[in-house]
């Protein structure tokens, strides 16, 4: 229950100080500025790894635990569960946004500013290039370490950065769906749940393949070492 109760909280900072900063932003005139917004993004998902890693793994994110599942680092029965409470999560934080300003349209709803097919492509790549990084590392289904909440924090921030004026950088079906529903705004809720889930499995098969030519490059080394230390 702890794990979930982590990942309740992890998914409501995120989405309560992310979208939080869009919304303070547009009431403010653009006193945090776009550059801010990421950085708030970056900053508060490295504190959250570094805070939560080793008690739920710190995925807050179903296109991260769907991910994990599918390289078959997190157990299937608890897919469900995390995606129930990251979603619990990210909703209370829109609620809790809403109430505070009720003025504002859309709570920081991510939107496509183009064509529905361009943003749909950013969210495939950006989670992919997330998810891909996760994946290296992570210990495990868990993203914890010295150097995971930095390199992840960092890519958020960064795709956040150069993206997010475009398609808003979701790279996350919670961060997505909990501003949506909250302001009605659901007109392009699909782009965020597809292409992210999408982008998360297709660095899985990247991960294992480059993985796999790794491994094959340094067994026949190490095996070399072994017959000399015999010899």
């Amino acid at each position: 229950m702890r794990r979930y109760v982590a990942e309740v909280i992890g998914t409501f900072a995120l989405v309560f100080a992310g979208t939080g900063a869009i919304v303070v932003n547009d009431v403010t005139q653009e006193s945090i500025t776009h550059v801010g917004i990421a950085l708030t993004f970056g900053m508060i998902v490295m504190a959250l790894i570094y805070a939560l890693g080793d008690v739920s793994g710190a995925h807050f994110n179903p296109a991260v635990t769907i991910g994990f599942w599918t390289a078959r680092q997190f157990d299937g029965k608890e897919v469900v569960p995390y995606i129930i409470a990251q979603l619990l999560g990210a909703i209370a934080a829109s609620a809790t946004l809403r109430v505070l300003f009720l003025e504002h349209d859309t709570l920081g709803a991510t939107l496509p500013a183009g064509v529905w097919w361009q943003s749909f492509v950013l969210e495939v790549i950006l989670t992919f290039l997330l998810m891909f990084i996760i994946l290296n590392v992570a210990t495990g289904a868990k993203e914890k370490g010295i150097m995971a909440g930095a390199a992840i924090g960092a890519t958020v921030g960064l795709e956040a950065m150069f993206a997010g004026p475009i398609c808003g950088a979701s790279m996350n079906p919670a961060r997505s769906m909990a501003p949506a529903l909250v302001s009605g705004h659901l007109e392009h809720l699909w782009i965020y749940i597809v292409a992210t889930i999408a982008g998360a499995i297709l660095a899985v098969f990247a991960y294992q393949f480059v993985q796999t030519e790794t491994n094959s490059d340094t067994e026949p080394v190490a095996e070399h070492h072994a017959v000399e230390e015999v010899s």
